[in-house]
């Protein structure tokens, strides 16, 4: 995902025998542009290319054939539980995948400015892949059905399937990396409406916001849901995308704070993921723009200020981003280091993690208001009030803890 890519990038993953190619089928059927990572991995090690050649020099002539390709069971047996072994031959091999995906990325894009390309990778969860992607969608089966199907389409015996399933990640695994889970233990065709469905209310929607450069449109209706013990995770996923981002921009780590109620363990909130990126400047915030934008998270219009709650001054000026993801609503906070807004995001978070009393209190006035609003805006007014009244609070906790953001 770089600053000029407006192609939405999907990753596709799944344990062997879960259905992934199914999936990847289906989705070329429906318009999807699929780039096969093992396909690819075959292409830059075929007869005669520069990969074979780094190949054979890493390791030794004696795995290619007599017919000049690639001796692949030679070479498994070179790799197999060999850690080193196994790193050099990634080290040749995936950068020249990368390279040969990012080709196919370019003209897909100049042959259709509304591609959606759907990268098939096998190991991606276990290759640590998801945060290049906008949205990964992960293929799931029970064990039992895949060993089934193991055996039943390539002829393996259920001991060498098991095994195969064993070698590769966990389903908690995939799941902590998915965005999408699409079930497949049932027919082809429930499979199929699956997909269809995840077509026609997520990637396309998804696709058309990334290339226009705006966030997914909301109902503006309040939803207050009960805790989702998910919300870290999801979180923990779009900031690791936000710093695969910005990384080359920055030179090194994105500083991205999970924030707001979905941060805070217990307690009931929007099903809005609010996140704070830290700059030194607001220029700095504006020169990240694009990047972030590339990413998924274009930036929001108008000017946004924070209530400086009893700090000098009465707002202080910062940029908010949002998701062009539909599936999942964020708010992006973009504040300078060190500012009213930034300290008082951290120290609410902070304080209503460390006092059971305050979050259950914040807890019981969210039922209140949603009782007396039915509109986000309404909501977010009614807030205000009480967030004037607990800052003194929190700040009173601060001094006594000696907490610093």
């Amino acid at each position: 995902m770089g600053d000029n890519c407006r192609v939405l990038m999907v990753g596709l993953t799944g344990g062997i025998g879960a259905g992934k190619s199914a999936v990847a089928r289906r989705l070329a059927q429906l318009g999807a542009v699929i780039v096969d990572a093992d396909k690819l991995a075959r292409e830059v090690v075929a007869g005669g290319t520069e990969g074979l050649a780094a190949v054979v020099e890493a390791f030794d002539p004696g795995i290619v054939g007599a017919d000049g390709e690639l001796d692949r069971p030679a070479l498994g047996a070179r790799v197999f539980g060999d850690e080193q072994a196994r790193r050099r031959l990634e080290k040749i091999i995936h950068p020249r995948v990368r390279a040969r995906t990012a080709e196919l990325v370019t003209r897909a894009a100049g042959a259709d400015p509304g591609a959606i390309v759907v990268n098939d990778v096998p190991l991606l969860v276990e290759t640590g892949l998801a945060p290049t992607y906008h949205l990964v969608i992960v293929v799931e089966s029970a064990p039992q059905t895949r060993i089934a199907r193991l055996a039943g389409t390539r002829g393996m015996s259920e001991e060498h399937a098991a095994a195969r399933i064993a070698a590769q990640a966990g389903d908690d695994e995939r799941r902590a990396a998915a965005d999408v889970i699409i079930d497949n233990n049932g027919s082809l065709g429930l499979l199929q409406e699956r997909v269809d469905l995840v077509w026609r209310e997520r990637l396309t929607a998804y696709e058309h916001n990334l290339r226009l450069g705006k966030r997914a449109a909301t109902d503006g209706i309040l939803h207050v849901v009960a805790p989702d013990l998910t919300w870290p995770a999801q979180a923990a996923r779009i900031i690791a995308r936000i710093d695969h981002a910005l990384r080359p921009v920055l030179g090194g780590a994105a500083d991205v704070s999970h924030i707001g109620s979905t941060s805070v363990p217990g307690l009931p909130a929007k099903d809005v993921i609010d996140l704070m990126l830290t700059v030194p400047t607001l220029d700095e915030a504006d020169r990240l723009s694009a990047s972030l934008s590339a990413a998924g998270l274009p930036r929001r219009e108008g000017e946004w200020r924070d209530n400086a709650r009893g700090n000098p001054g009465e707002t202080w000026p910062k940029r908010l981003h949002g998701n062009a993801d539909p599936g999942r609503p964020v708010n992006l906070h973009v504040r300078v280091e060190g500012s009213p807004g930034w300290r008082f995001a951290l120290l609410m978070r902070d304080h209503l993690r460390a006092v059971p009393a305050a979050r259950d209190g914040y807890a019981a006035a969210k039922e209140r208001w949603v009782a007396e609003h039915d509109t986000t805006e309404g909501y977010a007014g009614a807030k205000e009030p009480w967030f004037d009244a607990e800052a003194a609070a929190a700040y009173e906790w601060a001094e006594a803890t000696g907490w610093r953001p």
